[in-house]
Parts: structure tokens; C-alpha cells; sequence
């Protein structure tokens, strides 16, 4: 094992026969395999547990004479290459948003005339959708392209068409040369546009068909083969209406490896490194996907030691680890997977609403669900407005610019105990940063996207019903 993060499980002691505390540099990882080729046969390296860092030594370990085992790096910079990935999603008939690569600031708005707004901007070879951005017009492109940015041929800019009100759909597999096991779909609970790895999501999916699964299954193992995967391989899809997008592939291990083992009872790491030393899928006791139990992962934040900062989730990854609960409905694996992540979910009082045009339609029957359950509402303005329209009872109260007393002085004096603020524009950022930040301060439950308000009530109505129960693990068969 060769890792110098001493916050890993893979740096403890007995993980593996030797620890190498060096950096993923080219030139140490290089000297480790000569040390090792020294001492006897090297058959290989493995490079699919580490993220990109370590796909991105494949080149040199190959160049080296150092087998790779698994996927060939061929087929890794197949799924890398944004060109030849795009031309081969073309020939397998599989749909993408529509999307263009730029190394100039003329070929970006060129590309953004011909694509159309909004755009999710992005640098090539990023990790943790650093720098990456959603933008709605010209002014925003052309502010990323000079501020955010450097445009060059060395670094091109990847544009997508952002797709909007999508249900975003992570999928592992596991891939022998032959076969293809679909391991775990999980279906996020944010829309897509916040990046996966700040996104709640289930396992198996809550709200899709048995007929859109059948189809993403079909589409992952296609992708598996005619990517020569051997070993794991992460799909993110984007499915909106009938319509499934291919997002990104990538040919490695991702971050909901551990979920989906835990979730299924399989050992899927160990499956997929035997399977990269040259073992087959038949040689394994394989499980489908969780019939009894629901699996909800739920990420973890650090905005409570930061001051100043905001809360509000985008696509860019600000999460520093995840947490997962396991119950019999997926209201109360949601409930639970809250409560690991040190979110308290009220059984009664006030709930805040506030969220942008487009989501007051879906808030309004929230608001309704909510007032059935006993809870207040209280909302400003033109959400207010929304609710009371439809028959719903519900509490105006001032933004901060309107004057006191406002919406930040109630949260103050205990009359709110959860939030959902959903904002598009930068003014709208700007004006409700302070809801935000006091409910964080205040330790008040809040949720910043639409599809999380909703679990959350659905969440509620589950803890109404019943006590939460304490279960093993290994209980859930």
C-alpha cells in the first residue's frame, strides 16, 4: 500500500503486509516498484482504489515496464479522454447532455451561443469538483473564463448543458472481461448540479420505476464492455422525464464503494481486487439488491468550524465524510441517516420556508403535508404568498433587508425548528446567507434544495409513526 494520508483506514497498521508513507508522486511511486522488483516477481498495481491521483500514474508505471492490473490504461483514458468518451457514448447510441470543450475565452462563448444556458463550467482533470460552476448567462461565463479559470490548451474548459429538475443516479459495477455485476444503483436525494459527494442518496432508489432501473442496469453493463473494465467502474447519470443521461464513467473505485458494501453484505472492494488479479465473477456468491431494508447515505460538513462561511450546496465538494441509515422504509433510513450526521429532526413546532420561483409549487404541498402533521409554517414574502393562495395556513415575516422584526430575529428567540431555503442569483445568495448561517449557528435543522425539504417531511411523518429502533448491521438481510 502506498499512501502518506494518515486520516485513511489504508495507513492503519494492519491493512496491509507493507505501508509505503510516501507521496503519489510519479518519481516515488516508481522507486517503490523498483524496491519491490528488487525483493521478487511484482506482478502489478492496482490504481483503482485511490481516485484520480493514482490514474493518473498509470501512464508512467506503464511506460516503466510496471503491469497494470485491472482496466488497461487504454480504457482509463477512454472514460478520461472527454473527446474520445464523447465519440464513444456517440457510436453506442447513449445520450449526453449536450456539451463542448474550449481553450479559448472565444471557443467558450461560441460553444455557450450554440449550447444554450444554464451551463455547469468546469476545468479538465479536476478533483472534487473543485472550481466548477453553474451559469445562467454571458456575464457569468465570461466573469468564470477571466476570474475562476485560465483557459488554455493545457487546461481546456468543459462545458455541459446543465439539466434541470433531474434526478441524478450513481451506479457501481463490477467488470471481469465477461460479465458485468451491477453492484448497488443509488438514487440522490439533491437534484443534480450538487456534486455527488455532498448529495444524500438511497439505496435501492425510492422513486424509480422498476422499468428505468432495468434500463440503467442495461446501459452500465454495455459501458462495462465496451470499456474493457476489469475491476470497478462508477457511472453518474442525470434522467430526466423518460430521458437517462450518461454524466461522466469513471474506471476506478468511487466514494459510495463502502456504502454499497455495507448496504448489500458484500465485500465489493475485495471482490473487485481479486478480480483484478485475474479471478471471475463466477467465482463469487453475488447478492441483488436489498429487498427488506433501505440503505440512505447522508454527508457530513464542516461549516460549523468555519465562520462566515455558507452553507448552500453546489457542484462543487465541500463535504468531509458521510454517514448511513439503515431502516425498513426509506422515510426512516432518512430519518436515521439525519441523525448520524447530527441533524435532530423536530416532532413539532415552526418550520421556515423561503425558496426560489420554481420551487413553490412543490413547497406549497410540503406546507400542506406539514400543517397535517401538526407543524407551523411561517415564510416570507412571495412564498408566503404561495401558501396562503393555496389554502394553507401560514405566518408572514420580514426578510432581513425589510426590517426588524425578521426572519433571522425569530430563529434567534426560538420560534423556527427547521428551515428550507432554496435561492437562484446571486442577490437572492447574498440576501439569504444570514437565514443560513443563523440556523447553523442556532444548531436549527435546514435544508438548501427542494428534494431534501421533501424527504425531510417524509422523514417526519415516519418518526410520527414510530420510535426509531436500534438494529445490528448485520440484522438487515
Amino acid at each position: 500500500m502506498v499512501n502518506c494520508n494518515p486520516e485513511t483506514v489504508s495507513t492503519d497498521y494492519d491493512t496491509s503486509d507493507r505501508l509505503y508513507f510516501e507521496p503519489l508522486s510519479e518519481e516515488d511511486v516508481l522507486e517503490i516498484c523498483a524496491v519491490e522488483q528488487s525483493k521478487g516477481t511484482l506482478l502489478g498495481v492496482i490504481v483503482q482504489f485511490g481516485g484520480q491521483t493514482p490514474l493518473k500514474l498509470a501512464e508512467a508505471l506503464e511506460r516503466d515496464g510496471v503491469a497494470i492490473l485491472g482496466t488497461s490504461r487504454d480504457a482509463i483514458d477512454l472514460a478520461e479522454d472527454r473527446e474520445r468518451f464523447k465519440a464513444l457514448l456517440e457510436d453506442m447510441g447513449l445520450t449526453q447532455p449536450p456539451n463542448s470543450i474550449a481553450k479559448t475565452e472565444d471557443e467558450a462563448l461560441a460553444a455557450a451561443e450554440k449550447l444554450g444556458f444554464p451551463l455547469v463550467l468546469r476545468p479538465s482533470y479536476v478533483l472534487g469538483g473543485r472550481a466548477m460552476e453553474i451559469v445562467s448567462g454571458m456575464d457569468g461565463l465570461r466573469r468564470y473564463v477571466r476570474e475562476a479559470v485560465q483557459v488554455s490548451g493545457k487546461s481546456p474548459l468543459l462545458l455541459d448543458r446543465y439539466v434541470n429538475e433531474a434526478i441524478e443516479v450513481d451506479v457501481d459495477a463490477i467488470g471481469d472481461g465477461d460479465d458485468v455485476w451491477v453492484a448497488g444503483i443509488m438514487e440522490h436525494i439533491e437534484e443534480a448540479g450538487v456534486h455527488s459527494g455532498d448529495s444524500a442518496c438511497a439505496l435501492p432508489p425510492y422513486t424509480l420505476s422498476d422499468a428505468m432501473l432495468e434500463r440503467l442496469r442495461d446501459q452500465t453493463v454495455q459501458l462495462a464492455k465496451a470499456l474493457g473494465v476489469r475491476g470497478l467502474m462508477n457511472v453518474q447519470y442525470a434522467i430526466q422525464g423518460e430521458t437517462i443521461y450518461v454524466l461522466e464513467v469513471n474506471p476506478r473505485a468511487s466514494r459510495t464503494v463502502p456504502f454499497v458494501a455495507k448496504a448489500i453484505g458484500a465485500p465489493v472492494a475485495g471482490i473487485a481486487a481479486r478480480i483484478m488479479a485475474g479471478a471471475k465473477l463466477t467465482d463469487f456468491d453475488l447478492p441483488g439488491p436489498p429487498t427488506s431494508h433501505v440503505a440512505v447515505k447522508e454527508a457530513v460538513f464542516p461549516f460549523a468550524r468555519f465562520a462566515g462561511v455558507d452553507p448552500v450546496l453546489g457542484p462543487e465538494m465541500r463535504s468531509t465524510g458521510e454517514v448511513m441509515g439503515l431502516d425498513t422504509s426509506f422515510a426512516r433510513a432518512f430519518a436515521k441517516a439525519q441523525l448520524g450526521a447530527g441533524v435532530d429532526l423536530p416532532l413539532s413546532g415552526t418550520v421556515f420556508i423561503s425558496v426560489k420561483d420554481a420551487d413553490k409549487k412543490a413547497m406549497v404541498e410540503l406546507a400542506r403535508d406539514l400543517v397535517d402533521q401538526g407543524f407551523a409554517i411561517m415564510a416570507t414574502g412571495g412564498t408566503a404568498s404561495a401558501i396562503q393562495d393555496a389554502g394553507v395556513p401560514v405566518k408572514r415575516v420580514n426578510k432581513v433587508y425589510e426590517g426588524r422584526p425578521h426572519i433571522v430575529d425569530a430563529m434567534k428567540n426560538g420560534e423556527v425548528q427547521l428551515v428550507f431555503n432554496t435561492t437562484q442569483g446571486q442577490r437572492a445568495h447574498i440576501d439569504s446567507y444570514s437565514i443560513r448561517r443563523t440556523a447553523l449557528e442556532m444548531g436549527i435543522p435546514y435544508f438548501t434544495t427542494a428534494a431534501a425539504a421533501a424527504a425531510t417531511v417524509m422523514a417526519l411523518r415516519g418518526l410520527a409513526e414510530r420510535e426509531l429502533e436500534v438494529r445490528a448491521l448485520q440484522d438487515y438481510g
